[in-house]
This record gives C-alpha cells, sequence and structure tokens, in this order.
C-alpha cells in the first residue's frame, strides 16, 4: 500500500502551504498536484524525486510509511535529517501516546511491568494503559520513556530507580561509553553504558558501572528499542565515596601527627 497521497498532503498542510504554493516550487500546474493528492494521478520515478527534494524526506518514507500515524517527536526527527530510510535500514515506528493538549506523554515501565513491555512495546493497546506523567524540563520536541531498574549493576544509580531515556531512531548515533536503556527479546530491558559496534561488527557491547559484572556482547538484530539516558529518579541517597572518605580520613589524620610533632618541638 502507498502512503504518498495522503503524505504529500499532510506535510503540505503541516508547513501551511496551499496547493499553488508547492505547484509553483515544483513547476507543475495545481490541477496535476492535486490529482497526486486524491490518488487520481500516479507519480513518475521523477516527480518522486522532485517532491523528496521538497519536503527533504526520502522516497522510501513517502511511499511506505504512514506519517499521519507518527508521533510528533518522530516526525521532528524525520525533518531534522534523521530519516532512517536514507541509511538504509528500516523505520522504526513507536507506539506512543497523549495528553489531552496533543502534547506526548512519558509512559512509565515500573519492575512489574517490563515482563510486559518486552512482548507490547510495539502494541498500541498496551502502551495507552501505561501510566503517564509529564516533565516540564525535557523538550516537547523529543520522545521521552521511563523504565524502573532492578539489580546493583549500575550502582551507585540504585536497585528501583526510575531512568529516563530519549528515543533513538538513528543507532548509528549511538555513542561510545554513555549509557542507554536497551529493549531485547531475549534479555528484556537493561540499562548500560554501551560500545557502539554497530558499522564494524553489527552489535552492541554492554558494560555495567559495577566492576563486578562482565561485559558482554549483543548483536544488533536483537536490538527492538534504544534509549539515551537524561536523568534517573531515586528515593535513596548515593552512598559516600568510600575510597575518597579514607583519604580524607588519612590526611586529617596526619594533620594531627604533624601539629603534635611541631607542639614537641616548640615550633
Amino acid at each position: 500500500m502507498s502512503y504518498f497521497a495522503s503524505n504529500i498532503k499532510f506535510l503540505r498542510k503541516r508547513k501551511k502551504r496551499t496547493q499553488d504554493d508547492v505547484a509553483f516550487a515544483l513547476e507543475m500546474k495545481r490541477s496535476t498536484l492535486s490529482g497526486y493528492e486524491n490518488e487520481v494521478a500516479q507519480p513518475s520515478v521523477s516527480v518522486l524525486v522532485q517532491f523528496s527534494g521538497y519536503f527533504k524526506i526520502a522516497i522510501d518514507t513517502l511511499v511506505k510509511v504512514d506519517l499521519t500515524e507518527l508521533a510528533e517527536s518522530q516526525l521532528s526527527q524525520i525533518e531534522r535529517g534523521y530519516d532512517v530510510y536514507i541509511k538504509g535500514s528500516n523505520i522504526r515506528v513507536l507506539a506512543s501516546t497523549v495528553d489531552l493538549e496533543d502534547n506526548e506523554n512519558i509512559e512509565l515501565i515500573a519492575e512489574k511491568a517490563k515482563a510486559g513491555y518486552t512482548s507490547g512495546f510495539a502494541d498500541p493497546d498496551y502502551i495507552k494503559v501505561l501510566p503517564t506523567f509529564q516533565l516540564p524540563f525535557l523538550s516537547r520536541q523529543k520522545k521521552y520513556r521511563t523504565f524502573q531498574i532492578s539489580g546493583d549493576s549500575m550502582l551507585p544509580i540504585p536497585d528501583g530507580s526510575y531512568v529516563t531515556g530519549e528515543y533513538i531512531i538513528d543507532w548509528n548515533n549511538i555513542r561510545d561509553k554513555h549509557p542507554y536503556i536497551i529493549l531485547t527479546l531475549d534479555d528484556g530491558v537493561v540499562f548500560k553504558v554501551v560500545e557502539n559496534k554497530i558499522r564494524e561488527e553489527k552489535k552492541l557491547t554492554l558494560h555495567s558501572l559495577n566492576s563486578l559484572y562482565d561485559s558482554y556482547d549483543i548483536d544488533i538484530s536483537d536490538v527492538k528499542e534504544v534509549w539515551k539516558f537524561v536523568h534517573y529518579i531515586s528515593s535513596e541517597m548515593p552512598e559516600a565515596n568510600q575510597e575518597k572518605q579514607d583519604l580524607v580520613d588519612t590526611v586529617k589524620q596526619l594533620r594531627k601527627e604533624v601539629i603534635a610533632i611541631q607542639t614537641r618541638l616548640n615550633i
């Protein structure tokens, strides 16, 4: 099924352009443009190239993806040049929810919901029943989701913390040595520091902050979603850095001993 007709009409209205505006820019008759929008006429390859250049969106996206079903954050990323079809991969359409004012929600995946999320992440009926909230200091042009983590592999971020991530469409943009929330069908939701080896080896290497845990690789074909770490919320106070505290205590003790020696020597 082709979405070309509905997409060019949607994009034209999104940019607040009239049929006359677009027809003039593409050097075609308004009636010809109207024919494309109403599926009376079928575009040639050269016409597809024209529309792709005008809207700055890949031909595959114009034809294969129903842009009217995408969330605002996804449309914004495509319009900013992150059109994954240009890079030869498949677009990942994210199931999402909005509030009464059409602002995108932040869905909450609590620990008990993580197992269901592994199978229901792409199901709009599953996503719409998740708890949602808003964080006014985050960009409205991006998509966020919050996951509750478990275990101590990412200490000092404590067990039970709520970690918020920004949805990443183009996985080639994953930055080495930065934390991400990764969804795989085998391991479920994991929160790790990532080493990007997609271009060379088609995989990611995942590292824990806790040195007691070994690093491991996952094949990129097993990855379903990637969320870039933004912040975390926890009811626990971080533990003190014991090594630094030991050093401080040692310095204090040395100072006391120096003062005692100076006193005995009347310095």
